[in-house]
């Protein structure tokens, strides 16, 4: 037992030294990137246009290129559109690593639009734009399947709906694009499998297609931190299942976490990998203590509802939107699995627009909505309970006390 338990941690050491050299020549990366940023006081570069807010007088837009994102003011009258190309000049005065790092703010000193051939993705954006009328439509589906950020305005409708999680991408897109991906591939793998090499384990090969397939979408999507997370976290527990490891481990989901932030060190930064995160930790907690219900109907309604009710403080820590219409958002999460895999045949075949005028009623109910947030002090005592219901049922009683007084507090109070 001892020999085990000494080979286990040096193997579990190896490993998380490993991820801290990958972790510290990637900042190291970044640092030398930074340097050369901040060289000269103006710095000119080709950036993509990922966002754009308005406000009262001006623009503020969101822009990425290769090495890092950050923002800046255009005038009303510029046309620049979202996914626009642009070459721009800004100064690099004030901007510190920690700025770099997580996305600073700059001013502009001229650009110039860039016409240039539409790629891969943005040749599939426009097909599914062409099967809308409405703009709002048309960027539902442009964050749904290729993580284009979404408007101001569609974003507070879906915190009045509760339905953030879901034009984030993650494990949920992943895990049913996944599952169509794979029965396609199924079928037509066993004619061969069968006839040329049926001594190969035929759901192995066919999971490592789909795992190629999943990660040529990542790239597609430009590697978004909570799909990178779902992606990451996928291809670990495919090796796990491989060994014969236990799948479903916070210890697994904590080494998930530090493969990305070694690989990506900005992440770090990331909310929609922290919610993501944490999304998946609550999971666990549920997996570990109401895996023995018998009903799978009544475990699929309280898994909905719990995870929604477990990610509250956290989620109104951060945003305070709060609307009584957010109640809703376990169950239009439950319709949301049928939902996404039937909207992404219907833009396959070309008549994603066959709903749209259920959905322009869904986005345009007028919400009553008011600002709750979390205290700090109960995010944290929150925070630290929910660690420790990992190790003790007791905690989980407490945790489950707490967001009940929670969810009272933020809805009837």
């Amino acid at each position: 037992m001892i020999i085990k338990w000494v080979k286990e941690y040096s193997n579990l050491s190896i490993f998380v030294l490993t991820i801290l050299f990958i972790f510290c020549i990637n900042l190291s990366i970044y640092y030398w990137k930074y340097q050369e940023l901040v060289y000269e006081e103006i710095y000119e570069t080709r950036v993509e246009v990922l966002n754009i807010y308005e406000k009262e007088n001006y623009y503020v837009l969101k822009l990425k290129n290769n090495d890092f994102t950050f923002f800046t003011n255009f005038e009303k009258i510029d046309e620049i559109t979202q996914k626009d190309y642009i070459n721009i000049a800004f100064l690099t005065k004030r901007i510190d690593f920690f700025d770099f790092l997580k996305g600073f703010y700059t001013k502009t000193i001229y650009y110039e639009k860039l016409f240039i051939e539409p790629t891969v993705s943005q040749t599939l954006i426009n097909y599914s734009d062409s099967q809308h009328y409405n703009e709002m439509n048309k960027e539902l589906f442009r964050a749904l399947f290729f993580a284009v950020p979404i408007s101001k305005e569609l974003r507070d409708i879906c915190a009045n709906y509760g339905i953030s999680h879901l034009m984030a991408l993650s494990g949920f897109h992943l895990g049913i694009l996944s599952f169509i991906i794979y029965w396609i591939l199924y079928f037509p793998y066993s004619y061969f499998h069968t006839r040329y090499f049926p001594y190969r384990n035929i759901k192995y090969d066919v999971l490592i297609m789909v795992m190629f397939l999943l990660f040529l979408y990542v790239l597609l999507t430009d590697i978004v931190p909570s799909l990178f997370r779902a992606f990451v976290m996928m291809a670990f527990g495919l090796y796990l299942l491989r060994n014969n490891i236990k799948l479903f481990s916070f210890t697994n989901l904590f080494l998930v976490l530090l493969i990305i932030v070694a690989l990506f060190p900005k992440y770090l930064f990331s909310l929609s990998l922290w919610f993501s995160i944490f999304g998946v930790f609550y999971i666990f907690l549920f997996i570990q203590y109401f895996k023995d219900i018998k009903s799978w109907f009544v475990q699929l309604l309280l898994f909905n509802f719990w995870i929604y009710f477990a990610m509250n403080p956290m989620v109104h820590y951060f945003f305070d939107t709060t609307s009584y219409e957010q109640l809703l958002s376990p169950i239009i999460t439950l319709a949301f699995t049928i939902f996404y895999p039937l909207e992404l045949f219907l833009h396959f075949i070309g008549y994603g627009g066959l709903f749209d005028k259920y959905l322009i009623l869904f986005f345009s109910h007028k919400f009553n909505s008011f600002s709750v947030s979390t205290a700090l002090w109960f995010f944290v005592i929150y925070m630290i309970v929910s660690f420790a219901s990992i190790f003790d049922k007791r905690a989980f009683y407490v945790l489950n006390f707490l967001l009940l007084v929670f969810t009272i507090y933020l809805f009837f109070s």
